[in-house]
């Protein structure tokens, strides 16, 4: 089907200038409803309840040989770390930022320090 009429032609506009004295950046959320963006935060964890298989294998811990609730770290530089219930940690090379990405949920608090991090996932 065509139209019978052609489209109207409706002239560009451009966004209003601010006002004097206005910020250019005053549409922006203020700064106690702002999510920190990635740079803004050391990393992000999720826990980790059953055991974790990599490459075919049971991770363990290497200081205590817990295989179980670890919490999983992905640091700002994409490198993975691992946290078992006794408070051992070490990186785990076998690990990246994609596969955080594909295990975790969305991120659902930022907390201002690591322990209240920690005891918010029950560690």
């Amino acid at each position: 089907m065509q139209a019978t009429q052609p489209w109207p032609d409706f002239p560009e506009q451009a966004p209003p200038a601010p006002a004097v004295g206005e910020a250019a950046a005053a549409d922006f959320l203020p700064p106690d409803l702002r999510v920190p963006s990635r740079q803004e935060v050391a990393g992000l964890m999720m826990r980790w309840q059953p055991p974790l298989v990599i490459g075919g294998e049971v991770r363990a811990c290497p200081e205590c040989d817990e295989y179980r609730d670890w919490i999983v770290f992905c640091m700002r530089d994409d490198s993975i770390w691992l946290r078992c219930r006794a408070g051992h940690e070490t990186k785990e090379p076998g690990l990246d930022a994609a596969w955080y990405n594909r295990h975790s949920g969305p991120v659902d608090r930022f907390h201002p320090t690591l322990e209240e991090s920690l005891r918010h996932l029950g560690h």
